[in-house]
């Protein structure tokens, strides 16, 4: 890998061309999701710098846009896919099946059915399983190739109750529960690894608990090999290093995230693999969107505009927050305004009482760290199609995913 050239370790909204972001949503219209590709390479280069002797996967599931898996794959990047869908497109991408990871999460039968057949012609694929039944029903469509147990460390970290995977029950094999399985699985199976996960959107005040569930994740690695008397290939620690949403955020020191990492995992023979996913793209991305409705009410300023829950869905799901910045007029005075979309529920507002420079009808706003479960989770709420992403690659412009239309929307219905 070429020597990385320095980048700053968060991309903030006052960091963006202003007069190209205006430029794109003349052209493209809103609301418009905007990727910078390099940004995604540069991220990727930061943390694969700082774990070197790691193997560092993407997880797809964060963003599985052609440009972003082709960047990353170009960049050496291998793909961890979470579903049937993520392992047809990172191949499509041109990833290297034999190179690839399924981790599989309550997995529908044609998931299996798919990532059991690719494994017989690429048998370098390895699927992850939490759960005996999930291994019963590999076995039972004759496979017995490369799998990896996901543990439960029993601790989970994050910025949200429903991305601490590493306490619910749903994610791995409880820990006083790995040795048994680890002894069946290991004569059914070629048992070449231990994965487990516990959240997302780490940051420094959640360091010291993802390092101690990691602790965890690698002594239940090293009952594992007690428990089968063989060497694994690899212990996986997941992915869940965040970025900074808030502007008074911090930014990870990844230099300092890996020293703590290797700290905790301790003496082990075989690799340590990670699987980052938001840390890589969250910030190489955001949204523009016009400004329709100005309404002056007792109660608040209500700002409409034309994106929605549908374009972005994480302050709803989450009450997660995205900086808002007004790039029409950002040196007017701020006031504080709730901004929302035009779906009619409560729930789709993107922000409440925030100072944003005074939005008036026909201007732009940018939403940021829309990069990571953004487009993942966009959908067609109130029978909106989904917006255009067009990918920014240097001085080149291209449309990454065209904007649905009406048609789109309707084309799976019987008539």
């Amino acid at each position: 890998m070429s020597p990385p050239r320095e980048s700053p370790p968060v991309r903030r909204l006052d960091d963006w061309d202003r007069d190209r972001l205006l430029d794109l949503a003349d052209e493209f219209e809103t609301p418009l999701y905007v990727l910078d590709v390099e940004r995604v390479r540069e991220n990727y280069r930061r943390i694969a710098t700082a774990f070197p002797d790691a193997h560092v996967m993407y997880a797809a599931k964060a963003h599985t846009g052609r440009a972003v898996l082709t960047a990353l794959l170009d960049a050496g990047a291998d793909i961890e896919c979470a579903a049937r869908g993520e392992l047809q497109r990172a191949i499509d991408a041109g990833a290297d099946p034999n190179t690839l990871q399924y981790t599989a999460v309550n997995p529908p039968a044609e998931d299996l059915d798919y990532a059991v057949s690719l494994a017989a012609d690429y048998p370098g694929l390895t699927i992850t399983a939490g759960a005996m039944d999930t291994f019963d029903r590999l076995a039972s469509r004759g496979y017995d190739g490369r799998v990896a147990i996901r543990v439960n460390p029993g601790i989970g970290t994050g910025h949200h109750e429903k991305v601490a995977t590493g306490k619910d029950a749903k994610f791995g094999i409880p820990a006083n529960a790995v040795a048994e399985t680890a002894a069946d699985v290991d004569g059914r199976f070629d048992l070449v690894g231990v994965h487990g996960h516990v959240g997302s959107g780490v940051l420094q005040d959640d360091l010291d608990d993802h390092c101690r569930a990691l602790g965890t994740i690698a002594d239940l690695a090293r009952e594992v090999e007690t428990a089968t008397g063989r060497s694994l290939e690899f212990v996986d620690v997941g992915g869940g290093l965040g970025v900074p949403y808030h502007e008074e955020q911090a930014p990870l020191d990844i230099e300092h995230v890996a020293d703590r990492i290797r700290e905790a995992v301790g003496e082990f023979d075989g690799t340590l693999a990670l699987e980052p996913g938001r840390y890589v793209v969250a910030d190489a991305e955001l949204i523009l969107t016009r400004v329709n409705t100005r309404k002056e009410t007792d109660a608040a300023t209500v700002i409409g505009v034309d994106a929605s829950l549908a374009t972005l869905i994480r302050p709803a799901m989450f009450d997660a927050y995205h900086p808002i910045s007004n790039i029409t007029a950002p040196e007017r005075t701020h006031d504080p305004v709730s901004v929302g979309g035009p779906c009619c529920t409560s729930a789709d507002v993107f922000c409440t009482d925030r100072p944003v420079a005074r939005p008036e009808r026909g201007d732009i706003l940018a939403i940021g760290n829309a990069g990571a479960y953004g487009y993942e989770l966009a959908n067609q709420f109130h029978s909106q199609p989904r917006p255009a992403e067009v990918v920014v690659d240097g001085e080149e412009t291209h449309i990454g995913r065209r904007r649905e239309t009406l048609a789109d929307v309707t084309r799976l219905e019987e008539r």
